[in-house]
């Protein structure tokens, strides 16, 4: 047994789902704007895992934004809580500034197990 406790900051459940993001910040090193696209790796009702070829520095803000035909579907701001540096899957933990209904209406009940197939669906068979 771990001797080590530690608490689950999670506010409900998160959903593993692939969806296309847009994150934008400015680099604190530099001051130049980033502006990457990625992938959601899952997703909760107050942030989400994504997946960044370039990766913010912990601490700072990002402009998230789920994205559908090249347009955002919704935004918000997000904090960067952890980040891993993994060559293959480079990962920011980002927890929502503004969590409101719309990123949990629109990003996080449609990524649902029981709701993707029909929400996320390309080809209907």
């Amino acid at each position: 047994m771990s001797q080590h406790p530690t608490t689950e900051q999670r506010t409900g459940p998160r959903y593993v789902i692939s969806l296309p993001v847009r994150a934008e910040w400015d680099d604190g090193a530099s001051g130049e704007h980033v502006v990457v696209e990625g992938q959601t790796t899952n997703v909760g009702p107050m942030g989400a895992l994504v997946h960044l070829e370039q990766l913010p520095d912990v601490g700072s803000r990002v402009q998230i934004a789920v994205m559908r035909e090249g347009a955002p579907k919704v935004s918000a701001v997000a904090e960067v809580l952890r980040i891993e540096r993994n060559p293959a899957q480079p990962l920011a933990a980002l927890q929502l500034m503004n969590a409101n209904d719309e990123w949990r209406g629109l990003v996080w009940e449609p990524s649902a197990p029981h709701l993707q197939h029909y929400e996320y669906d390309i080809e209907d068979d």
